[in-house]
Formats: structure tokens, C-alpha cells, sequence
């Protein structure tokens, strides 16, 4: 099987979805799922395309709430192009796949490339036979632009071929069955500038409450001498092209496209900058060289392979569908990293905690992307900052989902299918998602060295957050400790306790041992400026030796709940019953949106030990080992070291996996405890969007979160990577089932470190150059590596032998 391309073979109505999610094309700047230019939002196609950070907001009543929405906005459609035999029917690939006339059909996507080919035949109503060979890019090169051919042969006849290519503006977001009830229109269409030649065609439209321009203009040329018509429409602008063909004989149909909005830079006017571009674009070949360049340059910075074909293809995916939501293009624009990418419109395009998963792979290989995604945030501070003072807080309180300006955008209520009912949502009681924001920007600083960052933007970020949780730890006398009241965890599934009124939990474990480890990054991040950037900064945040104080004493003497020998996730955690998870899952099998099945019974998931996902073992994968001993020890909690195994085995059995986070954050813990049943679960994170393990989510969107985890996974658990003081820390746990692990790495200045993994040995090495050496700790072992020399020592089964520590 070709690690580089996914391939159908065959038409399937009922995985369309999922197949045009799967191949969507971008380049950090707009995406295009990969629908079939002639079809439309037919509940079978969506033909989506969005710009990053497009977004508008639109208000209605649900349930008797206020829902005020904002979407990231399915722009103008580009894509519409079909054909047919001179008075015959359209070419619908749907109509032909039913009437039994489609005679065979492939579609693959080439991840190497970037490219997109459908090669198909079929026999119209009249019984002449076409053979059609379609390719796509979004072009990696110039982030406007975008380009597809269509290579008609008529088999077995001659005669005129028509063609009508189109730019589609009449459109809505549409593409999540349970948002269909809630507005959708988003886009207000005007009169576009003239195209001033035959060839081209532009569609203006503008964001109805952002009021965003944005054009999407196209060029369509043939091979042949064509007659041409034109149809243009408020939203619609279409050509129709009359070619002779005859019998055997290719007939080519260039379409290339651009998209502008008026915020981009160094244009005077969207629609003629879109148009502009079209007309001087080269022809698709040209195109397709430079784009598959582009992407050439893309892959050897995101190099990283193992020796298991069918494992090394999904993480390729993967990796090309996190570089076309944000690529290089991305740096220049003030966007963040939607959940579900660019690839559809599930959760409303928001950005919630999914750096925590992403940015560790782009960090150590793509920095300048991963100091873009920290800007987004950075620039979001003061409105949470005002989010903070309108809780009688201190500090800055990110929200739990965020789109343009920085406010909160979580739902107020949210819909169960099973029950028919809408129920509050609670979910914006997730302040942890500051928490990684902090987290990133402390990792960020630990691989890239950028102080400068650091000096003026990333210790402001870090002591804002950190500021706003240490007011909300409140002292408790009675245990001598603070205690953090009225959050949610990672976990969904608890929002309240039983028979409380009010929501939110206090002393999520989570939570607070992350605040802990924050609260000591700050005050490092405050020690590493200079002196005169940390004596301004002090006095701009009127940041007192009170305060500071403060930061120390809530760091140490915050409470972490335990139960039965192990972490409670939440204090009284460790009272609530046990779940029948045999009855249930005789009983529906697939549980895990389990909250729906309760409450559709009128019951509640807060009365059980059942957790949505991973809660307390995200502190496995957030914090390295040494690490989380660290902040427990530092708390005064005297642990053994059988507390990470305990653990694990008291939530494993209790975790539903109904986020497809949950499974790849197991992997990872049980790679330190149990490799084989680790490699199974891996597996599992890796099938989530190829497979649609969720039913059908993934048509909506691929998660992109769990997407890269899978990648990061095998680069900083399996190799064993983490970055701390300076030092690159190495411990491997290759799996049996890989042989050879070898990753291509940025690391503070150097942009060679070579890393491979066999099961017997690991190496290091350093490309030529005239950074300065890094410092390599394995076990209880230090080295440092000069520019152009390497490091290699044994392994034992992919780990760390005895005298290695």
C-alpha cells in the first residue's frame, strides 16, 4: 500500500461525507473540502470552502435562550463545473451512479503532492461513453489561488461538448444537520466589478454582521476553440463553453480560482485583486509544479517516518491535514486552529484547548507557525482580561471556545438527539483552557529559545493567566490549603454535583495541579527578562511583591483530592456510584455519548464514575513524569511510585472515549505501562477520522486535535522527547511492533537534529552549521552535541537499558 495516497475505488453515496472531509485541500490560508464540482449541498454533497478566521455572527431564540452564534462562513463556492453531449443531460455523478450508468470510478488523493484526482467513465442517456480524468490543488505557493483540469474523451462518438463553469455565491452554512434550525445565512451579495475578458468570472459577497468582503473569482480556458455564453445572477456567475470534440481526441478545461477578502494585505479592492489574480495566473501545469514544490519544502521540515506502512500512511494524513489548516501562510494572518480544521462546520469553526495537541508537532518543526497561533491568543488578552474583571477577577480568563474577537462563544444550551430536548450547557466552566494556553507558551520558550517572544508578549501571557487563578483559589482553613470552586475539567460528563443547583466542581485535579505548574512558570518567565523588561512589566500589570507572594503560597498549598489511592478527578469524585457499564453497553452498545443514553432516561452522567474522556491522566500527558512529581512534591503530597499505574487502572475502565481525544491521551499513558495494549489504543486514535469511529462526525469536520496527538504521540512519547531547561530530555518507548523511528527536528536555533530509533539503539545527530551545540539528557546521562557531529547510544527493546538510567 502507497504511504503517500489515500484511494477509493468505487462510488459510495453514503461515505461521501466522509470522503470529501478526508479530501479537503488548503493552505492555511482558505480550504476546499472535496466534494464533486457538479454537486451541490444535496445532503449527500457539501461542497465547502472557508477562509481562516472568516467568521460572522448571527442571534436567534432557542429553547428561550438568546443563541448568539458566530460561524465560520462557507464562502463563495468555486468549484462548479460540468459537462455534457450536446443536448444531452448535465453530468450528475449521483443521477448516473443510481441509473447504473457509471462504469467505473476512482478517486485518490496524493498527500505528497497535494493533489486530488477523480478518473471515471460513464455512458450518458443517449449511450455515448465519456472517459473523465479530473485533478485539483488548493496551491500551496500562492495562498490565494486554486486550480482544476477536467480531461473529457469521448469514447465511441464526436459531436459538440458543453461546459458550464461557475462561481457560486448562493449558499449558507448548512453543513451540520443539527444546526439546520438556527440561521445560516451569512452572506449578503453585491454587484461585482467587471471581469474585462471572456475568460473570467467574479462573485462578491460580504459577511452580513462582520461585513467582511470576500471575492471569489475564476478563469476557465479549454484546450480547444470554444463558443462561449454567459449567465451571471446576484451570487452566480457561470460560462458555458460549446467545444467540437471528436472520437478519442482529449479535450482539457482549465478552471483556475482566487480568493480575496478585504482583510488582506497590500490590496486596494478585493473583487479587482481577485480577478487580477485569475487573469495572470499561469496555466494549471505551471501551477501544479510550483505548488508540489511547495509542498516538497513542506515535507522535509515535517519529516518523520517508521517502519509500518499502513501506521506511516494515516500519520502522512494526518500531517498533510494539519498543514493545510495552518501552514506558512498562516503567520501573516490573525487566526487560530479551529477544532475541526477547515474541513467543515462542526462546532461552529471555534477554537478551543486543540493547541495543547497541535502545537507541540509544529513547534520543533515549524516555530514560526506555532509563534503565529501564540499571537492569535495574544492579541485575545485584553479581552479576556475584560472576561476576568467581569467575574470580580484579576488576571486574564480565556474562554473555553473563541472565534474572532476573543469573547466566549460557547453554547448556552445544546440539543440531545435522543431525547428531543435542549439543556443548559455548562461547558464554559472549562477555564483550564487558559491553562494551556499558559502551558504552550512555556513550551514554545523551552524549544525554541525565543526570548524575544518570551520578553514581549509570552511572560505577560503566562503571568495574566496565572494571575486570574491565583485569585480564584480561595484559602479553606479548615484543610490549610486553597481550593479552586465552580469549574469543569476536561471530562464533559461532570458538570455539577448531584442535587446541587448550581454548576461546576470544585477541586478539579486537573486544574489545579496544572495552576500549580503555572503559577511556577511565571514567576520563571518573570526571572528570565531582562532587567528593565521585567521592571516595565511589573509596573504596566501594577504587579506587587504582595501579589507575587501570592503566586508562591497558592503554588504550594493548593488542595489535590485523592481517593482510594489515586488522584481524585474532583473532590467527592470518589463518592458517586458505579456505572452498570456492562448493562449499558448490552444494552446500546456503543456508549460512549453516554451523557445522551442518561439523559434520555432522565438520569444524569454527574450521579456516576463515568467520565466522557481522559481528565486526571491529561496530567500524564501534559506534564513529563518528572515533572508532575515534581508539582505534587512541591504541594506537600508524598506519593509512591506506583501512582501512575494506579491510576490508570482505576479510569480506564470508568472512560467511555466519547471525545476522540480520550483514546490517543491513553495511548500515551499506557506506553509507560503497558506497550501492547498501547499500540491497540493507538491504533484506534489513528482509525478515528479514516474509520468515522464517532458515525458520522467526521463528515462534518475532521478532528484535527486528535490528528496531530497521533502525530505528536509518536514523536514526543514513543521517542521520548520533551524539552526542559535548555536541555533536550530523550527516554524512547519504541513500540515492538516499529522497528526504525527516525524524526527530522527544529530545536532552538538548529534546524538539523536528526533523531533515530531502532529497538537496539538511538542516535543524534547534528547537521552542519554554526548554531551553538545542544544539550542532549538521557537518563542520568548529559551530553552535548556540536554542529555536524552525533550521539549514539544502546537501547534494550526500545527503551532504555539499566545503565542508562
Amino acid at each position: 500500500m502507497n504511504r503517500w495516497i489515500l484511494a477509493y475505488d468505487g462510488y459510495d453515496p453514503a461515505s461521501e461525507g466522509l470522503r470529501e472531509a478526508l479530501c479537503t485541500l488548503g493552505n492555511g490560508y482558505f480550504a476546499v473540502r472535496g466534494a464533486a464540482p457538479e454537486s451541490s449541498a444535496d445532503g449527500v454533497h457539501y461542497p465547502g470552502t472557508y477562509v481562516a478566521g472568516c467568521y460572522d455572527r448571527s442571534a436567534t431564540d432557542v429553547a428561550g435562550y438568546r443563541a448568539d452564534n458566530a460561524d465560520l462562513v462557507n464562502v463563495p463556492n468555486w468549484l462548479p463545473l460540468t459537462f455534457r453531449a450536446a443536448q444531452g443531460e448535465w453530468f450528475d455523478v449521483d443521477r448516473t451512479f443510481a441509473e447504473g450508468r457509471l462504469l467505473s470510478y476512482e478517486q485518490q488523493l496524493d498527500l505528497r503532492r497535494g493533489v486530488l484526482t477523480r478518473l471515471f467513465r460513464f455512458r450518458d442517456t443517449a449511450g455515448r461513453t465519456c472517459r473523465v480524468a479530473q485533478r485539483r490543488i488548493v496551491s500551496m505557493e500562492d495562498p490565494h489561488l486554486a486550480a482544476m483540469e477536467t480531461t473529457i474523451v469521448p469514447e465511441d462518438w464526436s459531436g459538440t461538448i458543453e461546459v458550464r463553469s461557475a462561481v457560486d455565491g448562493r449558499i449558507a452554512n448548512t453543513g451540520v444537520a443539527r444546526y439546520r434550525t438556527l440561521p445560516g445565512e451569512h452572506l449578503t451579495r453585491q454587484q461585482p466589478p467587471e471581469p474585462g475578458d471572456p475568460e473570467s468570472s467574479c462573485v462578491l459577497t460580504a459577511t452580513v454582521s462582520s461585513g467582511i468582503g470576500i471575492a471569489v473569482a475564476a478563469r476557465t480556458r479549454s484546450s480547444d476553440p470554444a463558443e462561449r455564453s454567459r449567465c451571471v445572477e446576484p451570487g452566480w456567475a457561470a460560462q458555458d463553453l460549446r467545444i467540437e470534440a471528436e472520437e478519442g481526441r482529449a479535450v482539457t478545461v482549465e478552471k483556475v480560482a482566487a480568493v480575496f477578502t478585504s482583510r488582506d494585505r497590500a490590496i486596494e479592492e478585493h473583487g479587482e485583486a481577485a480577478l487580477a489574480a485569475v487573469r495572470r495566473a499561469d496555466g494549471f501545469d505551471a501551477l501544479l509544479e510550483r505548488h508540489e514544490l511547495a509542498w516538497a519544502h513542506l515535507w522535509r521540515r515535517a519529516e518523520l517516518s517508521v517502519d509500518h506502512a499502513d501506521v506511516q500512511r494515516v500519520l502522512n494524513l494526518h500531517i498533510f491535514h494539519l498543514l493545510q489548516t495552518v501552514s506558512p501562510h498562516s503567520v501573516e494572518l490573525d487566526a487560530g486552529v479551529p477544532a475541526r480544521g477547515l474541513h467543515g462546520e462542526a462546532y461552529r469553526g471555534h477554537v478551543f484547548w486543540d493547541e495543547l495537541f497541535i502545537l507541540p508537532f509544529l513547534t520543533m518543526r515549524f516555530p514560526e507557525i506555532a509563534r503565529a497561533l501564540l499571537m492569535y491568543r495574544r492579541r485575545r488578552l485584553p479581552e479576556a482580561r475584560r472576561a476576568a474583571a467581569a467575574s470580580g477577577r484579576r488576571g486574564a480568563a480565556y474562554p473555553w471556545q473563541s472565534a474572532a474577537d476573543g469573547r466566549e462563544e460557547t453554547q448556552l444550551v445544546h440539543l440531545n438527539p435522543r431525547s428531543g430536548r435542549w439543556l443548559p450547557d455548562h461547558s464554559h466552566l472549562q477555564r483550564h483552557v487558559g491553562l494551556a494556553i499558559a502551558h504552550n507558551v512555556w513550551r514554545y520558550h523551552e524549544a525554541t529559545g525565543d526570548t524575544g517572544f518570551l520578553a514581549e508578549h509570552g511572560a505577560e501571557i503566562i503571568l495574566e493567566i496565572a494571575r486570574y487563578f491565583a485569585d480564584l483559589a480561595e484559602y479553606d482553613r479548615s484543610i490549610d490549603r486553597y481550593r479552586i470552586r465552580g469549574v469543569m475539567g476536561p471530562d464533559e460528563y461532570h458538570d455539577a454535583y448531584p442535587g446541587r443547583a448550581a454548576p461546576g466542581l470544585d477541586d478539579n485535579a486537573y486544574t489545579n495541579v496544572l495552576t500549580a505548574w503555572v503559577l511556577r512558570r511565571a514567576l520563571d518567565a518573570l526571572a528570565l527578562l531582562p532587567e528593565d523588561r521585567r521592571g516595565e512589566l511589573r509596573e504596566r500589570l501594577a504587579l506587587t511583591r504582595e501579589e507575587i507572594t501570592r503566586f508562591e503560597d497558592v503554588g504550594r498549598r493548593l488542595h489535590v483530592p485523592f481517593h482510594d489511592g489515586v488522584i481524585s478527578q474532583f473532590e467527592g469524585y470518589g463518592e458517586l456510584e458505579e456505572l452498570d457499564w456492562a448493562g449499558y453497553r448490552e444494552r446500546y452498545g456503543d456508549i460512549r455519548r453516554l451523557d445522551r443514553i442518561l439523559e434520555a432516561e432522565g438520569d444524569s452522567p454527574n450521579r456516576y464514575k463515568a467520565s466522557k474522556q481522559a481528565d486526571v491522566l491529561m496530567l500524564f500527558y501534559v506534564l513529563a513524569p518528572q515533572e508532575l512529581d515534581d508539582v505534587l512534591r512541591h504541594l506537600g503530597y508524598e506519593h509512591g511510585p506506583d501512582l501512575l499505574a494506579r491510576t490508570i487502572a482505576y479510569y480506564l475502565p470508568r472512560t467511555c472515549h466519547g471525545s476522540t481525544l480520550s483514546s490517543l491521551v491513553h495511548a500515551w499513558i499506557l506506553a509507560r505501562t503497558d506497550g501492547d495494549e498501547a499500540w491497540n489504543v493507538f491504533l484506534e486514535a489513528l482509525g478515528c477520522d479514516m474509520e468515522d469511529a464517532q458515525h458520522g462526525t467526521t463528515a462534518e469536520g475532521v478532528h484535527l486535535g486528535a490528528m496531530a496527538g497521533t502525530v505528536d504521540l509518536v514523536q514526543r512519547c514513543y521517542a521520548g522527547l520533551s524539552t526542559r531547561g535548555g536541555t533536550l530530555h530523550l527516554d524512547p518507548r519504541l513500540p515492538s511492533a516499529i522497528g526504525r523511528l527516525h524524526l527530522g527536528l527544529r530545536y532552538r536555533g538548529h534546524w538539523g537534529v536528526d533523531l533515530t530509533c531502532h529497538q537496539d539503539r538511538l542516535r543524534v545527530s547534528l547537521r552542519p552549521g554554526v548554531a551553538p551545540p545542544i544539550r542532549i539528557a538521557f537518563g542520568t546521562e548529559e551530553v552535548l552535541i556540536e554542529p555536524g557531529a552525533f550521539w549514539e547510544t544502546p537501547l534494550r527493546d526500545g527503551r532504555a537499558t539499566p545503565d542508562d538510567g
